[in-house]
């Protein structure tokens, strides 16, 4: 057997030490290359456990996101509809405030209204004042005259109550109306129709009537309240107005001619002066006819004469009756 030499084996040697060291070596790398990998893998591991954290937090915050963004949406469009409602409360505040001002100028017409009938109404009550002062005045007057009127009405009634008794005593039937003393003669016995001249018939009733009339009237009693002894003459509606004007007139005329024909029988000379100064003739033709039941004129009583009196201040009274009425 061939000995190896020295120098072959220390070859080998180098070799064998260069191969452990490669062989070494290569396990270093392959161990720094795992290592690495590991290290690489982890670190991708890792990356990727961080991504998939980030696109989880990213899509959670990004449905915040849309959470915010459709409640701000939502908050948009109520704000929107705010808006509109505040626009449409603004017109319509406007409105009101338009129809306010309207109020108010109408209510600042009614207040000068007011003012103004307010006014009115003081002047009025100035004026009631004063012609409560006048009124109060005449109602003074008035009481004061009504004292009179009482007395001159009471002297009446007893001129008419003396008339009555008068007549009665002397046995002498006529017709007196009780309130105004009117004595009524029937003409279709003094006269015959159509005619003014006395009849005897006539001159007899006028002989019985009239001096007991005169004489009442002309007593000392009665006599400072006389004013008239009127003689009125009345026809029927048949004719002419003016022909039975003309024809009471006469006949009224001849009563009162007859009446100064027998005055000296009955009074005194003082007395028949006094007669002249009273005595007072009218004639009324168809006016104030008498009627019937039946509301038809009674031909046979319009034809008549009549004679009253009148007494002074009757026509203070009806003047004051009238006032009296109208107050």
């Amino acid at each position: 057997m061939r000995k190896k030499r020295k120098s072959d084996d220390g070859g080998f040697s180098i070799w064998r030490s260069y191969s452990d060291m490669m062989a070494g070596v290569l396990l270093l790398f392959v161990l720094i290359m795992c290592v690495t990998l590991f290290q690489a893998q982890k670190s991708y591991n890792d990356s990727i456990k961080e991504r998939d954290e980030k696109i989880a937090l990213q899509e959670e915050y990004t449905a915040e996101l849309l959470a915010k963004q459709m409640e701000l949406d939502e908050q948009a469009t109520t704000l929107k509809e705010q808006e509109e409602e505040l626009s449409a409360a603004d017109e319509k505040m406007s409105e009101q405030k338009m129809l306010l001002a309207e109020m108010a100028r109408q209510l600042d017409e009614k207040q000068k209204q007011l003012d103004a009938q307010a006014t009115k109404l003081d002047e009025q009550a100035t004026q009631l004042t004063e012609q409560q002062t006048a009124l109060d005045e005449k109602t003074a007057q008035i009481a004061s005259q009504q004292q009179k009127i009482d007395a001159i009405i009471g002297v009446k009634a007893e001129v008419v109550e003396s008339l009555r008794q008068e007549f009665a005593s002397n046995n002498v039937s006529v017709d007196i109306d009780s309130k105004t003393g009117a004595m009524t003669l029937d003409a279709n016995v003094m006269f015959e129709y159509d005619s003014a001249e006395l009849t005897e018939d006539g001159m007899d009733a006028l002989r019985q009537v009239l001096p007991i009339y005169c004489k009442v009237l002309l007593s000392e009693e009665f006599k400072p309240y006389l004013a008239e002894i009127i003689i009125d003459g009345y026809t029927d509606d048949e004719g002419d107005y003016a022909y039975n004007l003309m024809l009471s007139q006469n006949r009224s005329l001849s009563v009162a001619n007859y009446l100064l024909e027998i005055e000296g029988d009955f009074l005194s000379s003082s007395e028949s002066i006094d007669l002249k100064d009273y005595l007072t003739v009218n004639g009324h033709s168809m006016s104030n006819p008498i009627l019937d039941a039946s509301g038809n004129v009674d031909k046979d009583a319009s034809r008549r004469v009549e004679v009253k009196f009148r007494l002074k201040d009757e026509e203070m009274i009806s003047e004051l009756n009238d006032i009296m009425t109208a107050e």
